[in-house]
């Protein structure tokens, strides 16, 4: 059965995200509370934990999974290159609910990419999620903590009754959001193009002089 790690989500206390550090450095996975929903962590260059976390979850190695980094900074080692279009949204919507499509560079494993070679991005807006990617170092995935097409988390208590038994740790951050989750948007294609329809929703500026 995990633990569970109560972490002040307005504080986070650096020692104790140490702890969820040392274990996610060890390829574990680590339950933690986002901007929407919570979230299982891995270690995105960890291809063992990946593969765990696909186990986890009985997911699909046809879907992709998207990670988080701690600040803007960490595109370099995650990505091949930033697009204009992907600088004007990171400047208006991050840190926030908005992931967006890069093309991958090669540290990130391509089961994350289900080989597409695109992996989805975001800079979360929910302190311990960003401080935890921060601390780790390292993209850190974000799919949701839950069993593939089952109701999403909003609570740790939700995350240890569903998952509990295949965790590592909980960070219980108190309740989420919950509603929708992140809004996809991929910039690898012109227009952009938006794969699902989040919690953001204003990109008319993206289509200005644009037949769409």
């Amino acid at each position: 059965m995990a633990g569970i790690l109560k972490i002040d989500p307005l504080h986070p206390e650096t020692e104790f995200l140490d702890q969820a550090v040392q274990i996610l450095m060890q390829g574990g996975v680590v339950a933690y509370p986002t901007e929407t929903f919570y979230g299982l962590g891995v270690n995105a260059k960890n291809e063992k934990a990946v593969e765990r976390l696909f186990s986890i979850k009985g997911r699909d190695f046809r879907n992709p999974v998207p990670v988080i980094i701690g600040d803007v900074s960490g595109l370099d080692q995650a990505v091949t290159e930033i697009p204009a279009v992907g600088r004007e949204l990171i400047g208006r919507f991050w840190p926030g609910p908005l992931t967006l499509i890069f093309e991958a560079s090669p540290i990130i494993p391509s089961r994350l990419t289900a080989g597409t070679g695109k992996i989805g991005i975001r800079v979360s807006s929910h302190p311990i999620a960003r401080l935890l990617a921060r601390k780790l170092g390292s993209p850190l995935t974000s799919t949701s903590a839950n069993r593939s097409g089952q109701r999403e988390c909003i609570t740790a208590r939700e995350v240890l009754e569903n998952l509990g038994d295949d965790l590592d740790l909980i960070i219980d951050g108190g309740e989420t959001p919950g509603g929708k989750g992140s809004t996809i948007l991929d910039i690898t294609r012109t227009p952009p193009v938006i794969l699902r329809t989040g919690v953001i929703d204003n990109f008319q500026f993206l289509f200005r002089g644009q037949d769409t």
